[in-house]
């Protein structure tokens, strides 16, 4: 709706201060917008050296400024081995990156981004989101980017809102939504000797009344700490580390929840505010012919 390919069914969008009825959306009013959309939008038989200049020339931009900004972007996300590739030939990845290349050229002033980092591998991830900051760090400029992957979110997202159900849950600093939202604290503790473990579960229980254990193994502690257990960070640590010296604890760590823990748990409220609603079962009488 936001890039004007199918009419929204309700309200207004106000982008770069122009208030914009859901009937007037035009080909100008988003002249400024760079667009990287979920599903390719490559042609076949084209290289990626020709989708760039096209868009490139479709942006406004002169083709010597355009063959600058072309041979900055290929080489800050490793395209240059695969310009004179048809896209039919490119990866999955590949195909990513010159989808988010294209929805970067003009410099525009918003840029929608719809799951931009699928299929890439994991360095290309990391490439792509290290792309994507530079691209909007101290910029005049803002991006909307769409994804199931949490850690990408932390990667590169100043502000996130969760949709769960089709609704905003929230929205806010990762912070702030790990401090609101976040269940408690983790504690994984990796011991040296295995044969201690019933004495450092004893410890953990003394020194946080309410924590559940949620994993044992042989050398691994893993325990969920519910945030009124913690009163001081600094004190748990000093307790943790005393800890550690007495029992000849290898090593531990102590964290906050994780974005993908309060999405799951936003989730969890859904699911059981969706089975509360109705506990019925429905029967409908099939004739013999429909069974």
């Amino acid at each position: 709706m936001l890039a004007g390919q199918i009419k929204p069914t309700a309200g207004e969008v106000v982008l770069c201060e122009l208030d914009l009825p859901k009937t007037k959306i035009s080909d100008e009013s988003t002249a400024f917008m760079g667009y990287c959309c979920q599903d390719s939008p490559l042609w076949p038989d084209m290289t990626v050296k020709q989708h760039l200049e096209i868009y490139a020339a479709v942006k406004g931009m002169k083709k010597e400024d355009g063959d600058q900004v072309i041979r900055r972007v290929t080489e800050a996300l490793e395209l240059k081995e695969h310009l004179d590739k048809p896209a039919r030939k490119l990866s999955a990845g590949v195909c990513r990156k010159v989808c988010f290349a294209i929805s970067m050229l003009g410099n525009p002033t918003i840029v929608l981004l719809d799951e931009p980092s699928t299929g890439l591998d994991p360095k290309g991830q990391q490439r792509l989101w290290r792309a994507i900051r530079a691209a909007f760090r101290n910029k005049e400029r803002g991006a909307i980017l769409t994804t199931h992957y949490m850690e990408e979110a932390e990667a590169v997202c100043d502000r996130v809102a969760i949709m769960v159900s089709g609704k905003l849950r929230c929205i806010g600093s990762i912070q702030q939504l790990k401090s609101k939202f976040g269940k408690g604290y983790l504690l994984e503790i990796k011991v040296k000797d295995s044969n201690h473990l019933d004495e450092i579960h004893q410890e953990i229980t003394r020194l946080f009344p309410q924590a559940a254990r949620q994993d044992r193994f042989s050398s691994l502690l893993v325990y969920k700490i519910p945030m009124g257990s913690v009163q001081s960070l600094s004190q748990a640590f000093l307790q943790l580390e005393e800890a550690k010296r007495t029992y000849n604890i290898e090593e531990y760590s102590f964290s906050q929840s994780t974005l993908e823990q309060v999405f799951l748990e936003l989730v969890k409220e859904q699911e059981k505010e969706d089975f509360d609603l109705d506990t019925s079962f429905r029967w409908k009488h099939l004739r013999t012919e429909s069974i």
